[in-house]
């Protein structure tokens, strides 16, 4: 019996370092940094437990409830974290349990571009995207954009702030640094 338990522990071990589960899911489908938003869906399952093998959608508190598990509060948590987490929490439940977790939809990490663009709307920040990348993706400013006044309107420690952006300067390779990296759900703003 001792033998088909470190057997089992080899076989775990090798699927989590190659990243694959019995599923064939990926582990983690994202970097391990990305922070889980309100609007992620996830896939999460259980080895050996077809029961605990479901998607989850991150509701916009930022929670979620997997069976056996509770309530998880996935607000600012990685991939890792949220395996982790799960993985601890079914422990209860069930011996050595081996989790996987990844994310199958990105809905929640958007951003905003409104006013005198071509094309405003959301759009999924799947990647890092500067507020001239962001203003690519609508399409560029229209002939009667203000493109001295543009803002991009973002929420630090619960405050609205509004980020002064020149877009003529930027253009003319003048003061690159205020072509900051968009963070999700800040709002351009071209007047």
């Amino acid at each position: 019996m001792q033998y088909f338990y470190n057997m089992r522990r080899i076989f775990i071990s090798l699927l989590t370092v190659t990243g694959l589960s019995w599923c064939g899911m990926a582990i983690s489908a994202t970097e391990p940094s990305y922070a889980i938003q309100a609007g992620d869906v996830l896939a999460i399952s259980v080895w050996r437990e077809p029961s605990l093998q479901n998607p989850v959608t991150v509701r916009p508190d930022g929670g979620f409830s997997f069976p056996l598990a509770g309530e998880i509060d996935a607000r600012g948590k990685t991939v890792a974290d949220l395996q982790k987490l799960l993985t601890e929490r079914l422990k209860r439940y069930i011996s050595d349990p081996v989790v996987s977790v990844s994310v199958q939809e990105v809905r929640g990490n958007r951003i905003y571009v409104i006013g005198q663009v071509n094309r405003p709307g959301d759009f999924v920040l799947s990647r890092d995207i500067s507020v001239m990348q962001a203003l690519a993706m609508a399409g560029g400013p229209t002939a009667f954009a203000s493109l001295g006044d543009i803002k991009v309107l973002r929420r630090q420690n619960g405050a609205q702030v509004a980020v002064a952006f020149k877009y003529t300067d930027v253009v003319r390779g003048k003061d690159l640094a205020q072509n900051i990296e968009l963070q999700a759900d800040d709002v351009v703003v071209v007047p």
